[in-house]
C-alpha cells in the first residue's frame, strides 16, 4: 500500500538533502561527454500540486526541453551505454512512478475498442511526438501491479494488461517499482526478492518474456542486502535489473565512466524549481551537458 504521508515526508527530506542549491560541486573535471538528466514524474492530472502536474504544464515542459535541444532516449539504451542523439542534441530520460491513472488512461469507444486520453501522460507524449518527431518518443513507467487503487496499474482494471501491452507496443518501457510499493528495508532478503519477482511476473502475464531493465526504489529506501536489487528469484520467477534509480540526486553519469554505479543512479524530481535550476545550470555550463557529435 502506498502511504502518502511517508512518501511526502521522505521525499521532502531527500529533496532537502539533494537540493540543487546545495550541489555546487563542479562537473567539469569529469572525463565523460557530460551528464544526463533522468526526470522523475508522478501524477499527470488535476489539480496542480507537489506530486501532480497538469497536462497543460506537462506539455509546457516538453516544449521547453525541445526548444533547448533535448531529445528523448530510452532508459534501457542509457543503461546499456547506447546513447544515440542527433548532432548537437542532448539526451533526456523521462520516468513515471506509481502507475497513477493520469499516466495512461483509455477512453472506451462503446464498440469494444478504446482511444488514449489526449490529456494523460502517454497521450501528451504521443501528440507532441506527432508534431515534433525529432524529439523522440520514450519514457519508462515504474508500475505497481498490486497497490491499492488508484495506483494499481493505472486504475482501470479491465484494461490493466492491455495497458502494459500498449506501452511496450508503442516503444515505452516498463520498470519495476516492487509489487505494491514495499519499503524494502523492512523486508527479509527473501521478502525483497518476492516483491521484485512478483512484480515481474505480473508484467510477464501481460507481455510474455518482458524483463524490466531497471528498478526505481520506493521512497528511495534500500534493502539491507543491495545485491538482491540487481538479480534474484522467487517461486520460479527470476529478474535481472541493469540499474537502480534513486528518487533524487541530480543528473546522472553515463555508464562507461569509472564513477558510474548501477546501484545508485540519481534522478531529478520534475518540479518547476528543480527543472528550472538544472536547465539554467546546463545553459550556463554547456561543457558539462552531454551533447551528440
Amino acid at each position: 500500500m502506498i502511504r502518502i504521508r511517508k512518501i511526502v515526508i521522505f521525499s521532502l527530506l531527500v529533496g532537502c538533502l539533494f537540493s540543487p542549491l546545495l550541489q555546487a560541486a563542479p562537473l567539469a573535471h569529469l572525463t565523460h561527454p557530460g551528464k544526463v538528466m533522468i526526470l522523475e514524474y508522478h501524477k499527470i492530472d488535476y489539480p496542480e500540486g507537489r506530486w501532480t502536474l497538469t497536462p497543460e504544464n506537462f506539455r509546457k515542459d516538453l516544449q521547453r526541453f525541445y526548444e533547448k535541444g533535448y531529445q528523448l532516449i530510452r532508459l534501457g539504451d542509457f543503461l546499456e551505454n547506447r546513447i544515440r542523439v542527433g548532432k548537437g542534441k542532448t539526451p533526456l530520460i523521462l520516468t513515471f512512478d506509481d502507475s497513477s491513472p493520469g499516466q495512461l488512461r483509455f477512453l472506451p469507444d462503446g464498440k469494444g475498442g478504446y482511444s488514449v486520453d489526449p490529456n494523460c501522460a502517454v497521450g501528451v507524449l504521443e501528440s507532441f511526438y506527432a508534431v515534433h518527431p525529432d524529439f523522440g518518443l520514450a519514457a519508462t513507467f515504474f508500475v505497481l501491479p498490486a497497490a491499492d487503487p488508484p495506483n494499481r496499474l493505472f486504475n482501470q482494471p479491465e484494461y490493466a494488461q492491455e495497458k502494459l501491452r500498449y506501452l511496450v507496443r508503442k516503444g515505452f518501457e516498463i520498470g519495476n517499482h516492487t509489487y505494491w510499493h514495499a519499503t524494502l528495508s523492512k523486508l527479509s532478503p527473501e521478502g525483497g526478492q518476492r516483491q521484485l519477482a512478483l512484480a515481474v511476473k505480473a508484467v510477464q502475464e501481460a507481455v510474455p518474456g518482458y524483463s524490466p531493465a531497471a528498478i526505481a526504489l520506493p521512497l528511495g529506501i534500500y534493502p539491507k542486502d543491495t545485491s538482491l536489487l540487481l538479480k534474484g528469484s522467487y517461486d520460479g520467477v527470476s529478474y535481472s535489473h541493469s540499474g537502480v534509480l534513486m528518487v533524487a540526486g541530480g543528473p546522472a553519469i553515463p555508464p562507461g565512466h569509472p564513477s558510474f554505479d548501477p546501484l545508485r543512479i540519481p534522478r531529478i524530481q520534475a518540479t518547476e524549481q528543480e527543472l528550472t535550476y538544472w536547465l539554467r545550470y546546463f545553459d550556463r555550463h554547456p561543457e558539462e551537458r552531454y551533447t551528440g557529435g
